[in-house]
């Protein structure tokens, strides 16, 4: 009873299926009859093989390197897409690279400033008739650059009365780092008197509680960077108390003073040391 049922199941099967079962079968001996056959160029009448691959569809390797392949004009691969697009980003980007490197290593400005004088000592030579000046100078050297920079020589001079009383050289001086500022200090030991004892006499006169005179200084620092060598010169006045020693303590300003503490300072007295 099974055996016919599953018999007649078969012959009611649709005509369709077995249509595409025919196709698929045509189709796969169709295909293994066509792998028998090399590879030829249908040209016409006359077909030959292809003489790169011989017929067999593959590019020998020991000839990637010699073959040119031909490409129509019209071929796509011939047109490259958003050419100006890539130019002008490339444009662009030189540009910035170019003004990123001139804006870092283009020279800046080295500032010298005059920061005062911090000490201040005083000999006199009597059998001369000297002023024996000994100043420690304070200079803050501002470095604007992306690098550093050294302080290669520094030179002062001090005149008094027009006259050259005193000079001073420095080489090697410091190294200052970029975008920073470095106090550097010096001392100038000037004499004046001799002939004209003017000075001489002006500052041991002891009528006169303040023994005030004016100097003048004229510095020139020489800087180093990249190999090249920049000139900074500066010109300041100070007013000197040559009747004594004094000296100006680094750090905050003092508040003002007070009437209590003018009195006493009034009374002080100023200590000199003499050269025999």
């Amino acid at each position: 009873m099974g055996s016919w049922q599953s018999l007649r199941s078969c012959s009611l099967s649709p005509p369709w299926l077995a249509e595409d079962e025919d196709d698929f079968l045509d189709s796969r001996d169709r295909e293994e009859d066509i792998a028998k056959f090399p590879y030829v160029e249908f040209t016409g009448r006359d077909s030959i093989t292809c003489p790169t691959c011989q017929g067999s569809g593959h590019i020998p390797t020991e000839q990637v390197n010699e073959l040119v392949a031909l490409i129509p004009y019209h071929d796509q691969r011939l047109k490259p897409r958003r050419t100006k697009f890539y130019v002008l980003v490339s444009v662009l980007l030189c540009l910035l690279a170019s003004g990123l490197v001139v804006f870092f290593l283009f020279p800046h400005s080295v500032v010298v400033e005059d920061n005062g004088i911090k000490v201040v000592r005083v000999w006199f030579d009597r059998k001369n008739s000297l002023v024996v000046l000994t100043v420690m100078v304070t200079l803050r050297i501002r470095n604007s650059n992306f690098y550093s920079v050294a302080v290669t020589s520094l030179t002062s001079q001090v005149q008094y009365m027009n006259s050259v009383v005193g000079t001073h050289q420095m080489n090697n001086v410091t190294t200052i780092q970029p975008l920073s500022d470095k106090l550097v200090n010096f001392t100038v030991k000037s004499k004046m008197g001799g002939p004209s004892f003017y000075a001489y006499f002006f500052c041991t006169l002891s009528r006169i509680r303040v023994h005030s005179i004016v100097i003048f200084m004229r510095t020139s620092v020489k800087i180093s960077y990249f190999g090249h060598i920049t000139q900074s010169s500066l010109e300041t006045h100070h007013y000197v108390d040559c009747g004594a020693n004094s000296t100006t303590a680094s750090g905050p300003e003092p508040p003002p003073a007070t009437p209590e503490d003018v009195a006493p300072q009034k009374n002080s007295v100023r200590k000199l040391a003499v050269l025999q």
